[in-house]
């Protein structure tokens, strides 16, 4: 993280984040930008790599001006770039610094100096080194930073053990060796640490459960120090004994003067005030455990600053239920008073309450006299402080919204604890123990209809489970909300569960149906929402406008047409106001966003409300738009082209290019973190009337369909696309959806029906008059032609598509067609010609940057037309080429077929098993396609293959399988193959190999 003053400068991506690293390692030192573009490509950049680090770099520069850093902080130097640390802070070095000055003072004995100088060293990490950037001499960096923080925290260990420290070192002792078992040192310390604490048993379990560790993993036994410690504990040792006691203090049993003494003494009045416990309360057992580190910290002693807790989540997810049960839990703990103050940080009605006013009530609680309560909040402040000093009270402080607020209501004592609840993340508070800092998230399913049983009845709820399922769906898991809608039912004992499922289930209904009587869903979502930023607020309304499951920061752009960074920035505020959800980094490096049900509808009900109907669409419109020139561009990018698609008019919207090489640095992971935002796009996008829109995303997204073998998603989108340029009368968008779907059928070999819709298309074509869109599909239908043994007419169809590609410059399609005529002149025996044609086709590929998928269906064919003439060592090179790439693409349909070639050949060669390993690891992957045609070739090979071993009954077994699949597809050749191969098998006639059903493992 880069800071310029009190903010954070904005990174973008992987990239921004690798390169940054990348000169944050070498401060004041040239880093080669052929180790930039090594790194951040992992040795396989592209031509323009050299090219991208310099945009990179530029947006670097930028950032760090856009936040006022007037110097050149990053600076071309031959033969790279170099980093500048004059005049600025680096953690790393600053670090190193403290370590220093640590090691200097422990070697002259100044304890407490080094213990302070090795903690503010370790005060300085945030986390781990060089998290979310990525490459090898990165990580390998990361690695080395993360052991020296680890040696520089046995380090501080060592010093504290020395100073006495024990109990309090023993909880982050016993996390630490959690996390990090192998490390011998740190288990030495807790054993002395528990030793010292008067816990010998638990030092003696902890070297035994280390000594079966080590030989479980290592093969050996504990290290000599461990021994000796040990054995010394046997003996016990008087040298264990720390050189240095520690600070007295008070014990857990001790207790004030008893003086009444508003400054000092426990008071006659002991303060109770803790909200009922939650009736019905169900679930957070983990959060309810993390609390209880405060008083586990607590008790250990040996600090001087209280333990401070802090719940925070979204509106309704529990937070003072949670505190208010935990605080019930602990009271004995706590036997000077446990004191509760709303805050009203969220409070229409209500100014947030005063500090003042909290102070004044909290100092008569303890029993000081009225007449002495100050005014000033400084004496307030004071006074509060001083009574609290020598007494052990709990203090909740519920609602709260700013630090502000609570600053003057922190002890300044170790033996208070103060649990904060509130829907901001109140970065400011500095909890302790760590552990403490709670995030609320759902309800877990199961214990929401636990909480669901409790109020509403077990038996209601257990004689409807799934409706009680769909109920706390509906809810969100949210536990205000699961509470209204269980006291809804509680107090209608004639409405079934599926009732009010089916009230909740209409989504314009449901934040009416959860916001009657007292507590409301809409009025806590709109205590928050009032407090957001007027253009956090704008884009919250925009993005409730939106279907899509979860997003990036460029949506957010997009629809309020903004700048990346400043979306992104506006987002952020939105998660640290509980509105939105953070899913996780994609595989772009992108972080991405999502909404709760409950707070999209309210989004959404919001956008409707104040923003004007041609505001709303723009908005929408903005998104598809970059939607679709990111997508068309992940196109090209696969295809080497814009080849293989047509497109509609729609105008494209600019985007950033920095932004788009990030996306788009491996074209299919890009489509792969956005496959369902985008199916939801073409779904809205065609509710919307946007039919252009729609059916040209789809054909751009046909890479990742057919790629990845995602059927129901392309049938899905194509179908939404189909029905809305059928509604505006669009002949060549439905000509481009009835090509999609009758692909899609063609895929399954759902041969008549692919045949019905691709004639359909080509008809509309040729009224749309859109030349390329007949010949695509004419070689769609050709391929038809071939598995149904149609070659005249199918060859006739490629020759007629083949000059339109040509004069159209697609050669992507026209090395298609050269490689799917090279199949007809093969199936018709006409080996040599196949090469040839297979070769142009290869030829014409490798013209294609980038485009790996039409060479892999290339080198496959002339490497089959190889196998077929019995060169087969060629043969076998090339199918391993395929291989390489298919594999490299996650492409299982085409890996599934390039390892069928490989087998065959093999089998020829007479590797028999070899094949057969090869045969059963493409129907591995062939069964995970859903494509029936693959799976009956590589059955048919495997049933051969056994044959020829003498296996003639597994042989049968996938011979009848394959013949069912291709009776089923309707494929005359390769019946006839599979027949064929029955028939010559030993000792049962051909008639009695017939398939039980409509073909098996279809």
């Amino acid at each position: 993280m880069a800071t310029a003053g009190e903010r954070t400068v904005p990174v973008g991506g992987a990239r921004q984040r690798t390169i940054l690293a990348l000169l944050l390692l070498s401060p004041g030192r040239i880093v080669p930008v052929d180790t930039l573009v090594d790194v951040v490509w992992n040795g396989r950049p592209p031509a323009t790599a050299r090219t991208q680090v310099a945009i990179v770099i530029a947006a670097l520069r930028k950032a760090l001006k856009a936040e006022g850093v007037a110097d050149e902080t990053i600076v071309t130097s031959h033969p790279g770039y170099l980093l500048r640390i004059d005049g600025h802070e680096l953690d790393a070095l600053t670090f190193t610094d403290l370590v220093s000055a640590a090691e200097t003072a422990l070697r002259e004995q100044r304890l407490r100096e080094a213990a302070r100088a090795y903690a503010d060293a370790l005060g300085l990490w945030r986390g781990p080194a060089l998290a979310g950037v990525s490459g090898q001499l990165v990580e390998d960096e990361a690695a080395r930073w993360e052991e020296i923080r680890l040696n520089t925290y046995e380090a501080l260990t060592d010093v504290q053990l020395e100073l006495g420290e024990h109990q309090l070192l023993l909880p982050e002792l016993a996390a630490t060796v959690r996390e990090h078992p192998l490390r011998e040192r740190a288990r030495r310390h807790l054993m002395l640490a528990q030793y010292r604490s008067g816990r010998r048993a638990e030092a003696m379990e902890t070297f035994r459960e280390t000594r079966r560790l080590f030989i479980d993993e290592l093969g050996m036994e504990p290290g000599p120090e461990l021994q000796e410690l040990h054995d010394a504990i046997l003996r016990d040792d008087p040298a264990l004994t720390p050189a240095v006691p520690a600070p007295a203090g008070r014990g857990d049993d001790g207790g004030g003067p008893g003086t009444g003494d508003p400054a000092g003494g426990r008071g006659a009045i002991v303060p109770s005030e803790l909200p009922p416990d939650v009736p019905g309360f169900a679930g957070r057992d983990e959060e309810l455990a993390a609390l209880d580190s405060l008083v586990d910290a607590r008790s250990q002693g040996g600090h001087t600053a209280p333990t401070v807790g802090l719940i925070t989540g979204v509106a309704g997810v529990g937070k003072t239920g949670l505190a208010v049960r935990w605080a019930h839990r602990v009271a004995e703990r706590f036997p000077d008073g446990r004191l509760f103050a709303d805050l009203r940080g969220y409070d229409e009605h209500h100014a947030p309450t005063a500090a003042s006013d909290i102070l004044g009530r909290f100092l008569r609680s303890l029993g000081v006299e009225s007449d002495d309560v100050p005014n000033r909040l400084e004496d307030l402040t004071a006074l509060y402080r001083s009574v609290l000093a020598d007494r052990r009270v709990l203090l909740v402080l519920d609602n709260v919204r700013t630090f502000a607020q609570i600053r003057p209501l922190l002890p300044g004592s170790g033996g208070c604890t103060v649990l904060v609840t509130s829907r901001e993340q109140l970065e400011q508070l500095i909890t302790w123990p760590q552990s403490a800092r709670v995030h609320l998230g759902l309800l877990p399913e199961d214990r929401a209809v636990e909480l669901l049983g409790r109020i509403v009845g077990e038996a209601r709820v257990a004689a409807a489970p799934q409706e009680a399922l769909r109920l706390v769906d509906l809810c969100d898991r949210l536990p205000l909300a699961l509470r209204i809608a269980a006291a809804r039912l509680a107090s209608k004992p004639h409405w079934s569960v599926r009732h009010l499922v089916a009230r909740l289930s209409d989504e314009r209904r449901r934040l009416d149906e959860l916001s009657q009587g007292e507590s409301q869903v809409r009025a806590s979502f709109a205590l928050s929402y009032r407090y957001l930023h007027k253009d956090a607020a704008r884009l919250y309304r925009y993005l409730g406008l939106l279907g899509v499951p979860d997003f990036t920061a460029w949506v957010g752009a997009a629809l309020t047409d903004l700048d990346v960074l400043d979306a992104e920035r506006l987002i952020e505020h939105l998660v640290d106001a509980q509105f939105l959800e953070v899913v996780g980094v994609d595989a772009t490096g992108q972080l991405r966003y999502r909404f709760q049900n409950l707070m999209r509808l309210y989004a959404d009900e919001l956008a409707r409300a104040e923003e004007a109907d041609g505001d709303r669409t723009a908005a929408c419109d903005r998104v598809f738009r970059t939607c679709l020139t990111i997508a068309e561009q992940a196109h090209r990018r696969e295809y080497g082209g814009d080849y293989g698609i047509v497109h509609s008019d729609v105008p494209r919207r600019a985007i950033d290019p920095v932004l788009l090489e990030e996306l788009l640095a491996a074209p299919l992971e890009w489509y792969e973190a956005e496959r369902l935002s985008l199916v939801a796009v073409v779904a809205q996008a065609s509710a919307m009337g946007m039919s252009d829109l729609a059916w040209d995303l789809v054909m751009s997204m046909e890479v990742l369909f057919e790629s990845r073998n995602y059927m129901e998603d392309w049938r899905m989108c194509s179908e939404y696309a189909h029905a809305a340029a059928r509604a505006a009368g669009n002949v060549r968008g439905q000509a481009a959806m009835e090509q999609q779907l009758g692909t899609v059928d063609l895929r399954l070999r759902r041969l008549p029906e692919a045949a019905a819709r691709l004639e359909r298309s080509l008809d509309l074509y040729a009224q749309a008059e859109d030349g390329l869109g007949r010949a695509l599909v004419l070689s769609n239908l050709a391929f038809i032609d071939r598995i149904r043994g149609e070659y005249g007419r199918g060859t006739a169809r490629l020759r007629e598509a083949l000059p339109v590609f040509r004069a159209a410059r697609d050669r992507s399609s026209e090395a298609y067609v050269l490689n799917l005529m090279a199949q007809f002149a093969r199936d018709e025996g006409h080996l040599e010609q196949a090469v040839e044609l297979s070769r142009d086709a290869v030829r014409v590929c490798t013209s294609i940057e980038g485009d790996a998928r039409s060479l892999a269906l290339a080198l496959h064919e002339l490497a089959s037309a190889q196998l077929a003439l019995g060169r087969l060592e060629e043969a076998e090179a090339e199918f391993h080429r395929v291989v390489g790439i298919v594999r490299d693409k996650s492409d299982l349909l085409g890996l599934s077929y390039a390892l069928l070639g490989l087998g065959r050949t093999r089998q020829a060669a007479g590797a028999a098993d070899a094949a057969e390993r090869t045969f059963l690891e493409a129907l591995d992957h062939a069964l995970r396609t859903r494509s029936p045609m693959i799976e009956g070739q590589i059955r048919l090979a495997l049933g051969e293959a056994h044959t020829a071993a003498g296996r003639a009954e597994e042989g049968r077994t996938h011979l009848v399988r394959a013949l069912g699949i291709f009776e089923r597809i309707g494929s005359p050749p390769w019946e006839e193959k599979a027949r064929s191969a029955l028939e010559g098998l030993p000792g049962r006639p051909p008639g009695e190999d017939r398939p039980a059903g409509p073909g098996g493992g279809v």
